[in-house]
């Protein structure tokens, strides 16, 4: 059965004009026909289609369904977007899929990119959550500064990948399953020193990712599969 994304749906029982339109002139839905509709905040409602005119399709719900999350704790990846876009679509879409719960763009020091349309990843994310039947949707924050970003309170564990030398646990190793959890991952320059030094003296704690050097969507989507796993129920 499709899945419909209706943030909505608790005060209004018709979809969104970009949902309703595919249901009704891609898939060719029609009145009486079955859909499943969530609100990702955490519910899916099996409904009917009530009445279908012109791009407007409005339902009636038959059931609404809570959807226990997959994982323990709040998973929060902030990292500074590549300069292509193609590679941060495919980074939140994979990342979506496999599940988490907050993304952050940051501005830093060697960042390739320092603007980034989040309408486009909204629509990314909306459609990763669909297709991998979740009813929870990844919050995404437009970009903000590095240094404003760590100043924020965060309750839970605060890591920060880098590759300069020393001494950097796997994150694997320093994860408590069923914490809060927040990773930084830097700009392909890396994050400058200062803001290495910024981040530990705000008590992130540096990490490794592993041997290998990973651009920075293999890096951000490395973490956000080990906070995942580490946190599954």
């Amino acid at each position: 059965m499709h899945v419909f994304y209706t943030p909505d749906i608790d005060v209004s029982l018709e979809l969104p004009e970009e949902e309703a339109g595919h249901c009704l002139r891609v898939l060719r839905l029609g009145v009486g026909d079955e859909v499943m509709l969530t609100d990702g905040k955490g519910f899916f409602y099996k409904a009917v289609i009530s009445a279908a005119t012109g791009k407007r399709c409005q339902v009636k719900v038959l059931e609404t369904q809570n959807q226990e999350a997959f994982w323990n704790g709040y998973l929060h990846l902030a990292m500074a977007p590549t300069k292509n876009m193609d590679r941060i679509e495919w980074l939140v879409e994979k990342a979506t899929e496999i599940g988490f719960n907050e993304l952050t763009f940051l501005n830093c020091r060697f960042s390739e990119r320092k603007v980034i349309k989040t309408e486009r990843v909204e629509k990314i994310v909306v459609s990763a959550m669909k297709q991998s039947l979740k009813a929870q949707k990844p919050q995404v924050n437009e970009m903000m500064p590095f240094t404003q970003f760590i100043k924020q309170d965060f309750k839970g564990q605060k890591f920060i990948a880098h590759c300069y030398e020393g001494e950097k646990p796997l994150l694997k190793d320093v994860l408590v399953p069923g914490e809060d959890a927040l990773v930084l991952i830097g700009p392909e320059g890396d994050f400058s020193p200062e803001e290495v030094q910024m981040a530990e003296e705000a008590g992130f704690k540096a990490i490794s990712l592993g041997k290998s050097r990973l651009r920075t969507e293999t890096a951000a989507l490395v973490a956000v599969h080990t906070m995942n796993l580490f946190n599954q129920k």
